[in-house]
């Protein structure tokens, strides 16, 4: 049976329309991922954007300043810190070193023993003082003896010259004798003591041999080595040492000034001062006038003052450089008792904005900046007394910078403390 056309072409399937239908929803999915991978792209950058235009600032922690006296500066001075009590520990013998028991930096007890010396001459001289004591004891023994003998002697002839039987030159003889014996044993006696003495002095000699500490210190300086001699004296040229340590008493630490004669007036005994050492820039350490030293000196017409530490810290060292500062006998105001119970603060100078008679700073909150006014006071070495507007534990910034404004958002680089 023959197929007709039209029949075989109804039977045929049209997949035209339904590529269409399935290829459409797949468009769909891959604009809407590329439009959410755009707009995701987009907001990155806009943070980095917004990130990157913060303000960059350097930000310090405020804590509150060491307690000081209270009180305006009537003079500045510059001087050092000195121990009144240093010693250049020598032995009181010349000897060979054998030991040496320190180092720099050690501390001391007094009678503590620093070094020794070789004790082998020492020794032969002790042997040698205490033969030559016993030789004056044996020769005084036998001065004894004859004594002893002339004394009986005498006093046989005293009984024969009563009965006329020895001469009256028999009976001078015999007293000359016993003098004469009795005379060299006085000798002796002196000579035993002489020895005696010797021995005491070379027994003293050898207590020398260990070099002791004076009083308690610090060994700031190792100035023998063993087998090097030592001397009390200088001898020998540059190869004979005259010291073994020096020695410092850290209680008696003190600062010395040379205050301008012009200026003395201003100072007297018992005066507060405030010392700062230029090793500690922003440690105030209170301080008093011991006295001032009744002489100028001609060539740079000044008078030095004696100043001591009102407590000694370790961080004080002799001859460190110190400023001074000379207070007034004012008692601190105590305008109420919240302001003289309020820490006080100092802060550094460049992080302060001063704006015509105000003047304020940035503080720092959760990566923003707050300006706030502040009540600011004396103003001395790059920092500045806050006396009202910042607290101890603020967060500012330091320096300030220029383009900040109230509220803004910023980027801390570093932080460090102001006090």
């Amino acid at each position: 049976m023959p197929l007709e056309p039209k029949a075989l072409e109804a039977l045929r399937i049209d997949r035209g329309g339904g590529t269409e239908r399935y290829e459409k929803p797949g468009k769909q999915r891959l604009i809407i991922g590329i439009a959410t991978i755009v707009a995701v792209l987009a907001v990155c950058a806009f943070i980095f954007f917004l990130r990157s235009n913060k303000p960059v600032v350097t930000t310090m922690r405020v804590e509150a300043a060491s307690p000081t006296s209270a009180g305006s500066a009537v003079l500045n001075a510059s001087g050092y810190v000195v121990a009144r009590r240093v010693a250049t520990v020598s032995a009181q013998i010349t000897g060979r070193v054998t030991d040496v028991l320190i180092e720099e930096g050690a501390t001391v007890k007094e009678g503590q023993v620093l070094a020794r010396l070789d004790p082998v001459q020492a020794d032969a001289r002790t042997v040698l003082s205490r033969r030559q004591l016993e030789a004056t004891e044996r020769n005084l023994s036998e001065i004894e003896v004859r004594l002893d003998e002339a004394k009986r002697n005498l006093n046989r002839i005293s009984v024969l010259r009563e009965r006329a039987l020895v001469s009256e030159n028999d009976l001078d003889t015999a007293r000359a004798e016993f003098n004469a014996t009795a005379a060299r044993l006085e000798a002796a006696k002196a000579q035993q003591k002489v020895a005696a003495g010797a021995l005491a002095v070379q027994l003293r000699d050898n207590d020398q041999l260990e070099v002791r500490s004076p009083f308690a210190g610090v060994v700031i300086s190792k100035d023998a080595q063993p087998g090097e001699m030592v001397s009390p004296i200088s001898a020998g040229g540059g190869f004979t040492r005259t010291g073994i340590a020096t020695i410092v008493d850290m209680e008696s630490r003190e600062i010395e000034v040379d205050v301008n004669e012009s200026f003395i007036g201003r100072v007297h005994d018992e005066q507060r001062v405030e010392a700062t050492l230029d090793a500690y820039p922003d440690w105030n350490i209170p301080a008093h006038v011991i006295s001032i030293v009744p002489t100028a000196d001609r060539q740079k017409a000044t008078v030095r003052v004696r100043i001591a530490f009102n407590t000694l810290d370790p961080r004080i060292l002799p001859n460190m450089g110190v400023k001074t500062r000379f207070l007034d006998d004012e008692a601190p105001a105590t305008a109420s008792a919240a302001q003289s119970k309020a820490p006080r603060v100092r802060i550094a100078s460049d992080a302060v904005v001063k704006d015509g008679d105000r003047t304020y700073v940035w503080i720092v909150r959760d990566e923003a900046v707050e300006k706030r006014a502040v009540n600011i006071g004396q103003e001395r070495d790059g920092t500045v007394e806050v006396r009202a507007g910042v607290n101890a534990g603020d967060i500012i910034v330091s320096p300030a910078v220029g383009g900040l404004t109230d509220g803004a958002k910023v980027q801390v680089k570093d932080k460090g403390v102001a006090s």
